[in-house]
Formats: C-alpha cells, structure tokens, sequence
C-alpha cells in the first residue's frame, strides 16, 4: 500500500525537503504541497491524502483551524495529520492532539523519525516527538 500525504507549511525550503526525504521511500508518494492552511484544505479535500503534514503557523488560515476543518465531525474518511513545527511548546502539542492530530514532531527531529510518524499515522496509530 502506497501512503498518500499532503505537504502543509508556508516555507518552499521546508516543502522542498520533505518531499525529497518521502520521494526516497517506496511506500510513500506526495500528492501535493499547500502554501498556507486554506491551500491545505482545498487540496486535502481533492486530492483526498491519506496523511497531512501540517505546519502551525501559516498564513490566512493556521494549522490547528486547518486541522479542525479537516477531521470535523462528520467528514467521511479524512486524513490522519501530523503537526510538524519548529515551536517546541507543550500547549501547541495538547492542542494538536485535542483537535484530532496523530502526530505532533519538531522539525528538526531528523528525517526517520519524519518518515516513521507518516507510517505511524497512516497506520492507526500516534507518534508524539521526542523533542
């Protein structure tokens, strides 16, 4: 099974990488990459990923609202998302998860632990960072 994920953060360098790290993996293809939480959303809702990688902080609409609009209750089969930030903040982490997350990673956690939160997340399961 190939996992299907959705790349969410405003910086092109930030994007660049993690699509460099997951297109190195057999098991896992990038159906798109969003600019800011608005863009994420309308390509989740097209592109219908299996795993969001989301940003916290980006323009016109936050990741924890992206968040939130896209697991709201009564939306059919949505993604899993893992929040991926360089805001170290335990409130950030207890809010992600309180919204429906499935993972919360720092980003500079290194890429295996990028890679082993997806397939945590596509799986069923949560995988919080370490950080």
């Amino acid at each position: 099974m190939t996992i299907r994920v959705l790349i969410a953060d405003d910086q092109a360098m930030v994007r660049a990488g993690f699509a460099m790290i997951l297109a190195a993996q057999d098991d896992i293809e990038v159906v798109g990459e969003a600019t800011d939480g608005v863009h994420a959303v309308e390509l989740a809702e097209r592109n219908r990923p299996d795993v969001v990688l989301m940003d916290i902080r980006m323009p016109r609409m936050d990741g924890l609202q992206a968040l939130r609009r896209l697991t709201r209750p009564g939306t059919v089969d949505p993604p899993k998302v893992v929040v991926v930030t360089t805001f170290d903040d335990d409130e950030y982490v207890q809010r992600a998860l309180g919204e429906g997350a499935s993972g919360f990673l720092i980003k500079d956690s290194g890429p295996a632990l990028l890679v082993e939160a997806i397939r945590a997340a596509a799986s069923g399961e949560a995988l919080v960072s370490p950080a």
